[in-house]
């Protein structure tokens, strides 16, 4: 597929950046989204507004979904305006999102059913990396569909990987989410029990940060939890949002995960408290301030 028409839906921070990126790389994309300004100022670069999700799939080759929720992915796709009803024969939905595996398998069966075809391809790293064409991309589906779009995921992503089966990229996105998140919130919960121990935050840092507990998910919560600098970039409402799926994936695989659902109750708790909009190392204030 060589230059093809690309329509991309949802132009957040990390959408928002994927199409300047590929629009610095030639391409003129059709888009969407509900923010106009983020819309404007993708036209005033040379990007068209789509009146319908129905019309953008139309009249694109690739359909790009950069979205929050499986809920809003399948509000776009379905219903007489939807992506389903405009998909052309042999185009492909990419879903860069954080989705629910069993929600991706379904709609790429319906896809499927109209002669297109889908790839699910969440994202790792930053809006930054995004509009450099630097993100990490964990992409899955039907290896000639993956095959069909790699030229462009090459353009958006410093690391492609492929993964197999239509939904295994949300799945491993699910479980690389469930492990980053569990990780910052015991460490975070350490840095608030040291405090109320009287053991001092940096000392423990130190000494922490010698042995194999070491990571860069210690200094985002050290950044925190001792600088009162919050820079992880990653809400404590979408570390929420990805717990629940994960925990529904795992409920749909007939297992379950007790150190998920701990995770997923402190973060519950902490968005409960109005602290969504705080980055995910912010939970150490709800943690600080726990009582019996």
């Amino acid at each position: 597929m060589t230059q093809p028409v690309i329509g991309f839906i949802g132009l957040g921070l990390m959408g928002g950046n994927m199409v300047e990126c590929l629009q610095k790389n030639g391409f003129e994309p059709i888009i969407m989204d509900l923010n106009k300004d983020a819309v404007a100022a993708a036209v005033a670069r040379g990007a068209t507004e789509a009146t319908s999700p129905k019309a953008l799939a139309e009249a694109a080759d690739i359909v790009m979904l950069c979205l929050t929720t499986s809920d809003v992915v399948e509000a776009l796709m379905y219903g007489d305006e939807g992506i389903l009803a405009g998909i052309k024969e042999g185009a492909v939905v990419i879903d860069y999102g954080t989705s629910i595996p069993a929600s991706t398998r379904k709609i790429g069966a319906d896809l499927a059913a109209k002669g297109a075809g889908m790839v699910d391809a969440p994202l790792g790293r930053t809006p930054a990396h995004a509009k450099d064409g630097l993100l990490n991309i964990m992409a899955s589906g039907d290896k000639e569909t993956f095959e069909k779009v790699k030229p462009v995921l090459d353009i958006q992503g410093e690391n492609v990987f492929y993964l197999g089966a239509l939904g295994a990229g949300h799945t491993t996105k699910l479980i690389n989410n469930f492990m980053g998140m569990t990780t910052v919130c015991a460490m975070s919960q350490a840095f608030a029990v040291a405090d109320r121990a009287g053991v001092d935050r940096q000392q423990l840092f130190e000494i922490m940060s010698t042995g194999p507990s070491n990571s860069p998910f210690m200094q985002f919560c050290k950044n925190y939890a001792v600088d009162g600098v919050s820079d992880l970039g990653f809400s404590i409402a979408n570390a929420n949002k990805d717990l629940g799926y994960f925990l529904k994936m795992v409920e749909d695989m007939g297992t379950r995960a007790q150190i998920a659902e701990g995770t997923s109750a402190n973060l519950q708790a902490a968005f409960d408290s109005g602290m969504g909009d705080g980055n995910v190392p912010e939970i150490f204030d709800y943690f600080l301030k726990l009582a019996k």
